[in-house]
């Protein structure tokens, strides 16, 4: 097979690095990638924003078999015009992808299906949403109602953050996404997250995560796009993922196909756990980052013939099969983020490391200049390792840590904190 995945970051790495393992891989290209992608597949420079663009790449090089990472490239329809090409793609219509586009949409389709979640209100100017706070007082959860790579959700702890937030919303911080903005019950309890292979008709629960939103340890500081990750999370037991399944994921996937949007591709469903019971928070619509470098690595090449029979909408001729072990990644940013940060700082050591099924760097925000590897990005780098504890896989990850030279960079030392 000739399989090309869209994106640049860490998730597309790990899925690059999974799928490139599994024989049925024949060419592997990636668009536009980053510097540890190239080591393993092909890259190119294609607007991934540009259905059209992408369709004739795609027929020019006899693909497949179309992946596709990101977010944006799903909400600008780009599955759709790919599909009206005649290419078998991964990933959900425009239509069905506002299940992450739109934290109006899904509130809506929850409360049609009555799946647990926080309640809420929809706003559309600032003057509103600072009355509905000043009401309900805090802690409160703020959120752009759309897609802000995964940097729209303001926990409010106090009164002062949830104002700011709306003023910053509101004047124009999150671009679009911000043009209306959902208000949410501050829930307590645990968070995981489930993802779930949907081909339209079958459901396919394909592992569990915990991710590490916070900058630094102790959960302290800014939200981020995640700043580490392990599989499985022990707080999503086989009963509460079940209860998931019953309760939240096939009323949503019903209700989807009832609306004339069936849903095909993965399902991320961020949940908060408390008491045995799981309320979501939200859906995405693509594998997290750094979520799937845990994921990848726990299941390997197998993972090409999972996605391929959730594209062609076979999924009840598959089963995923889990080895008895753990996986820890540890996001490596540069110094300043979430906020300002510089690029073009050099990294050094990457190539003294060891890359293996259960020891690898995954690459997100790099590039290659001069031989030499740089950093572009906020999140660099997954320094990601398996274990047949948590401890072990985690004891892993910061021995590799501690070998990369690259002083403007930062990490948490604590990913997996929770479960150990």
């Amino acid at each position: 097979m000739n399989i090309l995945i869209l994106g640049s970051g860490g998730r597309e790495h790990a899925l690059a690095w999974a799928v490139k393992q599994n024989p049925k891989c024949d060419k592997l290209i990636v668009a536009p990638g980053n510097a540890g992608i190239a080591a393993i597949a092909d890259c190119a420079s294609v607007d991934i924003l540009d259905g059209d663009a992408v369709a004739v790449f795609a027929s020019e090089n006899a693909i497949d078999l179309v992946i596709i990472g990101p977010e944006a490239p799903l909400a600008a329809g780009v599955s759709d015009r790919l599909r009206a090409a005649g290419l078998s793609v991964f990933g959900p219509s425009a239509a069905a992808a506002e299940l992450e586009a739109s934290k109006t949409f899904t509130k809506e389709i929850c409360d049609a299906v009555g799946a647990p979640t926080a309640a809420w209100a929809r706003f559309t100017d600032a003057a509103s949403a600072h009355d509905y706070i000043q009401a309900k007082g805090t802690p409160i959860v703020v959120k752009a109602d759309g897609l802000a790579a995964g940097k729209g959700v303001i926990v409010a702890m106090e009164d002062d953050t949830a104002h700011a937030a709306i003023d910053d919303m509101f004047s124009g911080h999150f671009g679009a996404a911000g043009a209306s903005v959902v208000i949410e019950d501050f829930m307590t309890g645990e968070e995981a997250s489930f993802f779930i292979l949907v081909d339209g008709t079958t459901l396919h629960p394909i592992g569990t995560a915990q991710d590490h939103k916070r900058a630094f340890d102790g959960d302290k500081g800014p939200n981020t796009g995640g700043m580490g990750a392990y599989s499985p999370a022990p707080c999503l037991t086989p009963k509460i993922a079940q209860d998931v399944l019953d309760q939240i994921i096939q009323p949503t996937m019903d209700e989807m196909a009832r609306r004339g949007t069936p849903y095909q591709g993965v399902l991320f469903a961020g949940l908060m756990i408390e008491d045995g019971k799981a309320r979501l928070v939200e859906y995405n619509c693509r594998f997290g980052d750094p979520e799937a470098q845990v994921l990848m690595m726990r299941l390997g090449a197998q993972v090409l013939d999972l996605i391929q029979a959730c594209a062609e909408g076979r999924l009840d001729s598959v089963a995923a099969n889990w080895a008895d072990d753990h996986a820890v990644s540890v996001v490596m940013a540069a110094r300043g983020y979430p906020g300002d940060y510089v690029k073009g700082s050099e990294i050094r050591g990457l190539d003294t490391l060891p890359e293996s099924s259960s020891a690898i760097v995954f690459h997100a925000g790099t590039t290659e200049v001069q031989g030499q590897i740089t950093a572009t990005g906020g999140r660099v780098l997954g320094v990601t390792a398996r274990g047949a504890s948590l401890a072990e896989a985690q004891g892993k990850a910061y021995e590799m840590i501690d070998q990369i030279d690259w002083p403007e960079g930062f990490c948490r030392r604590d990913i997996g904190w929770r479960a150990l």
